[in-house]
């Protein structure tokens, strides 16, 4: 999971209307039309492969084998499954001392699903390197997002989104693709409220990806493919919907 910093003022939008307050269900997609690779069948590769595109039955069959796309610059699409696998759970899940602090004082609150595009656009703008979220990424990930595989987390300032996070969900494996932070801690608020609500709702599994220090200090940890791939069997059958209500963040010190 990438991480991008950015300071742009933003005011709140309206959050979807659910009958019940949570997330909606995926909606179908027909079979993908394209074969992809078995990552448990490859070795230790990680890299399996070039080419195919990102409509929502390509992407929603390449998750649920575990694998996801990561555009490099100037070469076909590249679909990655790393091994090992980074993956975050509640039991894991660490809060530095500093980390509390900042849930107890910031007076921050969270939302679900309340601005996707702000949050994808915060996590893609980049002046310095380019970036991997490339316009038709943002896109394929928004039709995910409408067709109800694709969910972020906000975090607000009063009126200013100051951090945020998206990922694809399959079942009870969330795969966190992205966040960002405009203030000091507040994608570490993003990622623990994803993880809480995520949990509450019978979520097991948030798939970091890749181990950077910054997840490592959230309790990140590495496993091995064969056993990622074996517990997302397992899990991505599951229906898992969070509460999207905002709330404060002073009930997720611990």
């Amino acid at each position: 999971m990438r991480s991008h910093d950015r300071e742009v003022e933003d005011g709140p939008r309206l959050l979807p209307t659910a009958a019940d307050g949570r997330t909606r269900p995926p909606r179908p997609v027909p079979p993908s039309v394209w074969a992809l690779p078995d990552p448990g069948l490859r070795g230790p590769e990680e890299l399996l492969g070039f080419g195919a595109d990102l409509a929502p039955a390509t992407l929603v069959d390449a998750y649920r084998r575990g694998i996801f796309p990561w555009p490099h610059v100037d070469t076909p699409l590249p679909w990655f499954s790393p091994d090992p696998r980074g993956v975050i759970t509640a039991a894991g899940l660490h809060r530095s001392r500093s980390l509390r602090r900042t849930l107890r004082r910031s007076g921050w609150t969270t939302t679900v699903d309340a601005d996707l595009p702000a949050v994808v656009a915060a996590c893609a703008d980049r002046d310095d390197e380019g970036t991997w979220l490339t316009p038709e990424m943002q896109a394929a990930y928004a039709r995910l997002h409408e067709l109800g595989w694709v969910h972020s987390v906000e975090v607000w300032e009063g009126r200013r989104l100051v951090g945020g996070i998206y990922g694809v969900q399959i079942g009870a494996v969330f795969t966190g693709e992205s966040m960002f932070h405009r203030v000091t801690d507040a994608s570490k608020v993003a990622l623990v409220d994803l993880l809480d609500r995520f949990t509450a709702a019978g979520g097991a599994l948030l798939d970091v990806q890749l181990v950077t220090p910054h997840l490592a200090s959230l309790g990140a940890v590495e496993v091995p493919r064969e056993v990622f791939l074996a517990d997302l069997q397992v899990l991505r059958t599951r229906r898992v919907r969070m509460a999207v209500a905002r709330r404060s963040v002073t009930a997720l010190a611990g």
